[in-house]
């Protein structure tokens, strides 16, 4: 629910999901073209699922990659990620996801022989500007690639002079000066909620293993050191700073992190088990029901 209402909502579908923009006045036609081609951009140089992605070409070949300007804070975010998990949340992932069945074509079947995911300084080397790969590896950045481009498109929109809006990624979300009280939809069923969190300037996301999941025990978040999807953790639900913060930290619940690292990053969460225990940050802003 939106506390302080904003009376225009613009809808859309991009990367696979469907957007929503609210802002006080209708986008101007060259800010929504704008907003249009920033999303295509980041999609063209980051999807694997796009044959004419960057990110396919790198999976053919070995050798530098440049990377565009906008890698750098995802990249190195992702590095402290992969840290503070002991190397369990990997953007390296995608070859296994694909063999699992997660694929450009949807196969959702796993295949009989699953790759293991790759070390990180095993297999490519990262300087700030391009990616060196001593063999073809398939990037995956869905763990915090949906949020860091929710941030883009609301960073265009301050510098369009639009200060108070809300960008929603079906769920990744990031407002400017817009009160909220955002409900913490059940995992296991959506008429009910395990809470709510409030929030006026910032970014929430949520993460559940029913979200993308395609057979028995198979779903989108992977634990890299196995190959295999996570058990244990349910759901997650993350206010951060960013967008690209909540988004990475909301699946690094999933794999145990370092403490520090939510501190670091000025983070709160809750999170669910299997069990249905729910557990909760210090100074989580909201509240967790029951």
């Amino acid at each position: 629910m939106i506390v302080d209402p904003l009376p225009v909502a613009w809808r859309f579908e991009a990367i696979g999901t469907t957007w929503r923009i609210d802002t006080q006045d209708a986008l101007p036609h060259a800010v929504a073209r704008a907003v249009g081609e920033r999303v295509e951009r980041f999609d063209r140089d980051w999807s694997r699922f796009r044959p004419d992605s960057l990110v396919s070409q790198i999976a053919t070949r070995a050798g530098r990659h440049v990377l565009p300007a906008d890698a750098a804070p995802l990249l190195a975010f992702y590095r402290e990620l992969y840290d503070a998990t002991s190397g369990r949340l990997s953007p390296l992932v995608g070859r296994t996801l694909e063999a699992l069945g997660y694929d450009a074509a949807y196969r959702l079947r796993a295949a009989d022989d699953i790759p293991a995911v790759p070390p990180w300084d095993n297999a490519v080397a990262w300087d700030g500007k391009a990616l060196e790969t001593v063999r073809p590896v398939l990037l995956d950045v869905g763990a915090a690639g949906k949020g860091y481009l929710v941030d883009l498109v609301s960073d265009l929109l301050i510098d369009a002079g639009i200060p108070r809006h809300i960008v929603d990624a079906s769920g990744d979300l990031r407002t400017r000066g817009v009160p909220m009280w955002i409900a913490l939809e059940h995992p296991l069923d959506a008429r009910k909620a395990v809470g709510v969190a409030d929030l006026t300037d910032g970014a929430f996301c949520a993460s559940a293993t029913n979200r993308r999941t395609w057979g028995d025990g198979l779903h989108h978040v992977l634990d890299a050191a196995t190959g295999l999807p996570v058990a244990g953790v349910i759901a997650t639900w993350v206010i951060a700073p960013t967008t690209l913060v909540a988004d990475g930290i909301a699946t690094a619940l999933f794999l145990d992190p370092d403490p520090e690292l939510v501190a670091r990053e000025g983070a709160a969460f809750a999170r669910m088990w299997n069990d249905g225990r729910v557990d909760v940050s210090d100074h989580f802003p909201g509240e967790i029901f029951g």
